[in-house]
């Protein structure tokens, strides 16, 4: 934590920073209020610890007025007037506990450990809030496909070390819920898991947005920001969509990658950040480095461990439980636990190619849900098609055999340049490819 003291007892101030310091926290200090200010507008910090009189200035009377503009930092008084009135006066205009005058470093200790079991309890709640304010079924993390179990193992393994990670596939295919699962099952689990997306905001914006600002660093900046990599400290952040991070914001994360530096833009203060670093991106960044438009060093530096996410349509064996997954928790919310798939809904499920990934199925699925008049969920209320779509066959699906033939032919056939070179890509003559197509339907 950093911590700013504030007494105007020169030993006091000296014997109570080398306390801080020594347990592991940063110790700033101030000898009067107006020093103080200053400090808390340039330096972010996390409690106050603050004398009953400070000199002509009260100390109960700054408490108030911090109070007042908004602050949230737990104060601890100082106070050599040890009645039970000042105590619980302390305590009746905002302040987190007092330690009375003179203490032992012991003391400071003791309270500085609850103080900090205290601010992770209340970002672990806020960090839970958010996720059930964002509130959505969970993604199940286990597969039936090897390629995917074996993905699976190796993000878990690496979750255990510091590794920088690279989820890599499509859009939809889980990769923020797995960065958030290795989080989770990571040394850091107890500190933050910060996200963000790199292509929803402009340069100027995100690089904010991870570094934060001093006020007065660009227009509209009319306060100090922190932002995502101070709030991850000891954390992680999740940065999505990498390939679409601006050139002129990867030297930075370089070097916080590097170094665990980092700049305020506005600033020339180099601070410090330890998090662990997870990215994703739909993108093939070894054609990007070639393209010029990402770091090569960088590039290396992230993908120290990297794991691939397939499409949903590689996920055959994998769609039913997916599905059946997404309908408990939708129909659970909706209040209609009786619903299940009919046998066309659940072939259509199989045969369909799912271009949109996990996220598509979960929006069907609840769409499905909110729309269904009966019992069971139809074909027709997943607005799916129960033949493979036009995006193309698929091998393994759990269709005859004739309608992948039917599909291949139909999608040949509008292909080619002719009957005759269809036939000829098919390998068939044309008399065979004629009887299919009369058999099909397709004449």
């Amino acid at each position: 934590m950093n911590l700013l003291i504030i007494d105007d007892e020169k030993n006091v101030l000296a014997t109570t920073a080398m306390t801080v310091n020594t347990a592991g926290h940063k110790a700033f200090t101030a000898f009067n209020t107006r020093q103080a200010d200053r400090i808390l507008a340039e330096e972010d910090i996390h409690a106050i610890l603050l004398d009953r009189m400070l000199g002509k200035e009260d100390g109960l009377e700054y408490l108030e007025r911090l109070n007042s503009e908004g602050n949230r930092r737990p104060i601890i008084i100082f106070t050599a007037y040890s009645s039970i009135e000042s105590a619980v006066d302390s305590m009746r205009k905002g302040a987190y506990t007092y330690i009375q005058k003179p203490f032992i470093p012991e003391q400071i200790r003791h309270t500085l450990g609850v103080l900090e079991d205290k601010i992770k309890s209340m970002r672990k709640i806020e960090e839970l809030e958010e996720q059930v304010t964002h509130h959505e079924p969970s993604i199940l993390m286990k597969s039936k496909e090897p390629a995917l179990t074996e993905a699976y193992r190796i993000a878990m393994k690496a979750a255990r070390s510091d590794a920088s990670i690279l989820l890599l596939g499509p859009s939809g295919t889980g990769k923020s819920v797995l960065a958030r699962r290795i989080h989770e099952a990571s040394d850091r689990s107890e500190y933050p898991f910060v996200e963000i997306s790199c292509p929803s905001l402009s340069k100027e914006l995100l690089e904010s947005e991870l570094f934060g600002h001093a006020k007065g660093a660009f227009t509209g900046a009319v306060k100090e920001t922190w932002g995502k990599v101070h709030a991850a400290d000891h954390g992680t952040v999740f940065l999505d969509e990498i390939g679409e991070l601006p050139l002129e914001i990867q030297p930075k994360l370089l070097r916080l990658l590097q170094e665990w530096e980092y700049e305020r833009v506005g600033e020339t203060r180099s601070r410090k950040a330890n998090v662990r670093m997870i990215t994703a991106t739909n993108r093939d960044l070894k054609e990007e480095v070639a393209a010029g438009r990402f770091r090569e060093d960088l590039y290396y530096r992230l993908k120290v461990i990297s794991v691939e996410l397939p499409p949903l349509v590689q996920r055959q064996a994998d769609l039913k439980d997916l599905a059946e997954n997404f309908l408990s928790f939708y129909a659970a919310k909706m209040r209609r636990p009786e619903l299940s798939f009919a046998r066309e809904a659940a072939q259509a499920i199989q045969s369909y190619d799912w271009p949109g990934n996990l996220r598509e199925m979960r929006n069907l699925i609840e769409r499905a849900v909110i729309l269904s008049e009966d019992e069971q969920i139809t074909a027709a209320d997943l607005s799916l098609k129960s033949e493979p779509s036009a995006n193309g066959v698929v091998l393994g699906q759990a269709v005859p055999l004739s309608q992948i033939e039917e599909a291949h032919i139909r999608r040949v056939l509008e292909q080619s340049e002719g009957f005759s070179h269809a036939a000829e890509i098919l390998d068939i003559d044309t008399a065979t490819l004629y009887r299919k197509r009369k058999t099909f339907g397709l004449l």
